[in-house]
């Protein structure tokens, strides 16, 4: 089968539906990160954040660079965060025709 657009994406999209993976992705717009740095900001285990790193860096979304024992993560991609941001727009759109709908309510 040929390589196809709609694939990439739909994939893309499965990778993008856990929460961890997404957050961790926000925690990189600042610049690159090690794993216990990342775990400290999102206040979870760094297990939990090696093994969301793993599935991103396996679909080419970070990349690691090894300093001494330390491997820094940091976005492969910068455009990643165009889709980060227009899902966060789609939900604040989603969110101002909620909170009109309670107001119509009332």
């Amino acid at each position: 089968m040929p390589f196809q657009p709609s694939y990439f994406k739909a994939d893309l999209f499965k990778i993008l539906s856990n929460a961890v993976r997404i957050q961790i992705l926000d925690t990189l717009r600042q610049g690159e990160k090690s794993v216990n740095d990342i775990a400290q900001w999102l206040e979870i285990e760094a297990s939990s954040v090696s093994q969301q790193l793993a599935v991103l860096k396996r679909y080419n979304l970070v990349k690691g660079r090894r300093e001494g024992n330390y491997i820094f993560y940091s976005v492969n991609d910068a455009t990643i965060f165009k889709v980060l941001d227009a899902a966060k727009e789609v939900f604040n759109n989603h969110l101002v025709e909620v909170r009109s709908a309670l107001e119509n309510l009332e």
